[in-house]
Order: structure tokens, then sequence, then C-alpha cells
């Protein structure tokens, strides 16, 4: 005669399921085994805990997997989700299993050790660390159970790493761009170029489309507006095309329905592949990323004395202004400022950096150059 299984487990698709009324709350989950054995383990484990909880106010255990799996779950919306979701698949594999309140600086050493090994730098790591920290900071302070308790008695200090390995900009010269467009094929040329005279990031030039194009009749041209979704600050982007950026597009015109920029009839996923990587290497560019296009904007454009809220503007920073609502003559202005930064340009006044020199230390100087009396002096 077979022994009898303990009340309140059912079993159903092979695993066997919780449904049992404890301390007059009703237990209903999976036990995530079709063990019998095992099951009733994982059911005495969680009628003690309630008992625990309900008589003396112990917080059940929870490991950081049911933590980060809440998170996503209740940050679907978010438009880093999917940053957060591939940051948090990676985390599981260290600390998944561990409870709550035993992450901390030290429990966490074995992830950050890791991804230093592998060559990830301290401003990705961080990343990560920052959604732990935020992750039990809500599990201290907004997540409650059923048991009118907080995950967390007390959220531990997450620190952050330095981040000394950081890549610096690299605008690029006159002379570099042209190498290494040059190496380019053409597809990427337009989108480089479109890039270089507007800006754009990476993600905004691959997902341009036409509908996002509004026509100024005044000033027979016409500007794009990217939506908020596509833009990193999550605010509403405008796009001014100088006289370049503005060709580019007519180039473009009619040749996708939908968008703006494609190869062989199909929207490009990103600038940054494996034929930018060949072109830069051919030139001896290795470390331009196409993220530096924006930075090489942003200098030209200080470089060519436009004002800092007109940089704000064309380079599509967060500043608190309606920056999607100008008047006509407000475009124009804009436009103007983005066509000094075009290579026809004749006056580009002159942009030093400078760095003070460290003792002990011997420091050399190289120039950049950016064009007609335009030389960035960098000591390194």
């Amino acid at each position: 005669m077979g022994r009898k299984r303990t009340s309140g487990l059912q079993k159903r698709w092979g695993c066997w399921q919780i449904d049992k009324k404890v301390f007059g709350r009703r237990l209903c989950e999976s036990t995530g085994t079709g063990d019998l054995e095992e099951a009733e383990k994982y059911l005495a484990r969680r009628i003690e805990e309630v008992r625990q909880a309900t008589v003396y106010g112990v917080r059940p255990k929870r490991v950081f997997k049911e933590a980060a799996t809440k998170f996503l779950l209740e940050n679907h919306h978010k438009r880093s989700i999917r940053s957060d979701a591939g940051r948090l698949k990676v985390l599981v594999d260290y600390i998944g299993d561990l409870p709550l309140d035993s992450i901390h600086m030290g429990t966490l050493q074995g992830f950050i050790q890791a991804r230093r090994q592998g060559g990830i730098k301290s401003r990705t790591i961080n990343h990560g660390l920052q959604v732990v920290r935020r992750i039990v900071n809500l599990a201290a302070s907004e997540w409650i159970d059923e048991f009118g308790l907080t995950w967390l008695a007390t959220a531990p200090k997450i620190k952050l790493l330095p981040e000394h390995d950081l890549r610096k900009p690299y605008p690029l010269s006159w002379d570099e761009q042209a190498r290494l467009f040059a190496a380019l094929p053409k597809h990427l040329v337009n989108m480089a170029l479109f890039a270089v005279n507007t800006g754009c990031r990476d993600n905004e030039v691959c997902s341009l489309k036409w509908e996002w194009e509004q026509a100024i009749p005044e000033l027979q041209t016409s500007i794009f507006i990217i939506p908020e979704e596509i833009v990193k600050n999550g605010e509403d982007r405008l796009v001014v095309l100088n006289r370049v950026a503005y060709s580019i597009i007519e180039q473009m015109r009619g040749q996708h329905p939908e968008y703006v920029f494609t190869y062989r009839n199909r929207p490009i996923s990103r600038m940054l592949n494996s034929a930018w990587l060949r072109a830069r290497e051919a030139v001896n560019l290795e470390q331009v990323r196409v993220h530096d296009l924006k930075h090489t904007f942003g200098r030209r454009l200080r470089a060519a004395g436009v004002s800092y809220e007109d940089r704000q503007d064309l380079l599509g920073h967060r500043s608190g202004r309606i920056t999607t609502h100008y008047s006509a003559a407000e475009i124009g202005n804009l436009i103007d400022a983005a066509n000094r930064v075009c290579e026809s340009g004749k006056e580009r006044p002159a942009l030093t950096l400078l760095k003070c020199s460290r003792a002990g230390k011997s420091r050399e100087s190289h120039e950049v150059d950016f064009g007609d009396n335009a030389k960035i002096s960098v000591s390194r």
C-alpha cells in the first residue's frame, strides 16, 4: 500500500502544484519539480516561511532571480527594458540563487572580476551594478509582500566602479574623415555623411523614416522629428539639415517607401558593422566609433562659434526647452549654424585643447587638423 501524500499538492502537467490554506492565507504556486518527495520538502519550507512571517514578522527568503523577474514584469514599458534584461541575464549567472539579504559588494565581486577578465569596461559593468542597486532599493522600500513586509529590511550600499578606462571621444579631422569615408561602401558613406552633419546617433540614422520628415516651405527645406521612443534621452528630437545633410536626403528620396537609409532595399540595423570595422582598419583609424561622428559634429560647431544653446538643440541634448516648437526664423538660424561646419566652409576658427602636465611625467603633443586654420593641439 503506497504512502499517503501531503495534502495540498496536486500534480499537473508533470509538476507538483501547491494549493493549500496556511494560517488563513491561500498558498497557490508551483513547486518546480515532478518529484513528490522534493515537492513535499518545498511545501514544508513554504509553510514554515508563512508561519515565521505571520507569527514573528520574519521575511521569507527570496532569491535575486525572483526579484529580477518582478523588476522586468513591472518595467516592461521602459525604453531601456531590453538592455536591463540583457544585464540581468548575465547577473543571474552569478547571483541568481543568492538570497536578497546576501547581496552586497562582497558577493558581487565574482561578477565584477569575471567581467573585467572578459575585457568589459568599467562603465558597462556599472550599468549592471546600477540595475542591482535599483532592484535592492525597490525591495527595501516599495515591494510589499502578502504579509505587509518589504522584501528587504534595508538595502545594501552598491558602489559603482571608478571609470578610469573610459574611452575618450575622438573627433575626426577633415583628412581622417576623407580617408575613412573613402574606404566605406556607398550606403555607409551616405549614412556617415548624414551623421557627421546632423549629430544623429547610430540608431537614429538607421531608424530614420520618411514619415518623420516635415516640410518648411518658408525656407524651401525640411526637417525631421524623431519620436521619443527612438531617442536616447526620451524626448522628441529635431534634426536640422545643413547643405550636406539635405543633399543626402534628396539623394535617398524615392529609394524606399518607409526608411531613408537602406541596403539592398532593406533597413540597416546598425552602422557599426563589419564593413565599418574593415574600413577603419584599412586606414589605420581603429579607434573611431560611429558615435565619434556625433562628437565630430559637436566639436566643429563649437569651433565655428555656435552658441551653447544652439549646439544643444542641434545635437539633440536634453535642455529643458521645448525643442520641437520653433518658428521658421528659429529653424533658419539653426540651419545657418549647421551650415558653418560644412566642409566647403572657408572660415573655421581654431580650437585648442589644453591639458595640464602631470608631475614626473613627460608629455608629447600632436596636432589634429580640422581644416583651414583649425587645429587641435593635444598633449599626451
